[in-house]
This record gives C-alpha cells, sequence and structure tokens, in this order.
C-alpha cells in the first residue's frame, strides 16, 4: 500500500513538473510567435502577459504532462526501455533545440510556405534521430501531432484565434512539425524524470 502511495505521489509530482515546463515553453514559444505576427487572437480574448490568450499556456502544460507520462509507459508496456542518450544534458540540449526550430520559424524569412515547411520537417526528424531514435516515439510523435494539428484545425475554424498568413486549410502547413518535435521534447523530458525516479527508488530500497 505505501508503494502504491509513493508510486501515485511520483506520478503526481512528475505531472506537475512536466505541466510547468509546459506552460513555461508555452509562454516563451508563443512570444517568439507573436513577434513575427504569426498567431491573432480576437482582442475579447487577448491576456496581459505575453499577449496570449490566457488559456493556451495551460492546455499546452496539460498536454505536455499527458505527452511526458504517456512516453515511459509505453516504453515499459512494449518492453523497450528507452536507452538512447539518457542524462540531463542530452535533454537541456534538446529543449534547447526545439526552441531553435521554433525561432527559425519566428524569424527566418524563407521563399515561401513550402521550403519553410520542408526545412522544419527535416529539423524535427533530425532532432528525433539525434535525441530519441526510438519507433515508440518516432509513432506517437506522429500521432500526436496530427492530432494536435486537427485541434488546431477545429479552434481556428470556429474563430478561437486566427493565422495571419494561412496556406492550408486556416493554418500554417508547418505546424505539424513543430508540434512534432514538441512531442519528442517532453518524451525526452518524461522519460527523464521517469528515469530519475527510477534511480531514486532503487537506492532507498538498497539503504532499506
Amino acid at each position: 500500500t505505501t508503494s502504491n502511495i509513493n508510486g501515485t505521489t511520483n506520478l503526481v509530482i512528475r505531472g506537475t513538473m512536466l505541466f510547468s515546463v509546459g506552460v513555461f515553453l508555452a509562454l516563451v514559444l508563443n512570444l517568439l510567435q507573436v513577434q513575427r505576427n504569426v498567431t491573432l487572437f480576437p482582442p475579447d480574448v487577448i491576456s496581459s502577459i505575453f499577449s496570449s490568450a490566457w488559456w493556451v499556456p495551460p492546455c499546452c502544460g496539460t498536454a505536455s504532462a499527458m505527452i511526458g507520462l504517456l512516453y515511459p509507459c509505453i516504453d515499459s508496456r512494449l518492453g523497450e526501455p528507452h536507452k538512447f542518450k539518457r542524462e540531463w544534458s542530452s535533454v537541456m540540449r534538446c529543449v534547447a533545440v526545439f526552441v531553435g526550430i521554433n525561432h527559425a520559424s519566428a524569424k527566418v524569412d524563407f521563399a515561401n510556405n513550402v521550403q519553410l515547411s520542408l526545412t522544419l520537417a527535416a529539423l524535427s526528424i533530425g532532432l528525433w534521430w539525434t535525441f530519441d531514435r526510438s519507433r515508440s516515439g518516432f509513432g506517437l510523435g506522429i500521432g500526436i501531432a496530427l492530432l494536435a494539428t486537427l485541434a488546431t484545425q477545429l479552434l481556428v475554424y470556429n474563430g478561437v484565434f486566427q493565422y495571419t498568413s494561412p496556406d492550408f486549410l486556416y493554418i500554417r502547413s508547418w505546424l505539424p512539425c513543430i508540434f512534432f518535435a514538441g512531442v519528442i521534447t517532453m518524451g525526452n523530458i518524461g522519460r527523464q524524470l521517469a528515469l530519475y525516479e527510477y534511480k531514486v527508488v532503487q537506492e532507498k530500497t538498497h539503504q532499506d
């Protein structure tokens, strides 16, 4: 019973940390997008913080927590423990590359949206290859990115917010690439937190 309580507590702690990271990244990345005038929120939902709608960071935080908890869970279910580059320095580099990809989408001027989309797709897959390389990670990344794009499509279609120059069904065609890179990044953070928790539990078991 005690182990179950400890397991639940650790799960909540990990979820809270992932939520916080997701909220922070959402605020930083939205600031980049707003600076480029990529997104426009209707005046009645604009918040004073970073010109973002209030619900965006909590939604990103919730999604980040779910993704970060899902990845290590899928790994254990598949019996494929993720061992590639399992250290915090690698995770932090992954976060830095993810922010860099977003920065490129907001700051770099490309000849057209196709060129931008192809470049971001290559960078996103490169991020997966550099920091993940698992089939489960790639599959989940693609699946969640498509679902997130569909959800964004519905929000835009219903007028919750809009993109200043959409090029594919009211949204930006490179959006799935950003979502994919974000999923891989949060998956890596979640895996590392789970590994850290496992090591702590093992150390306590040996001490007892």
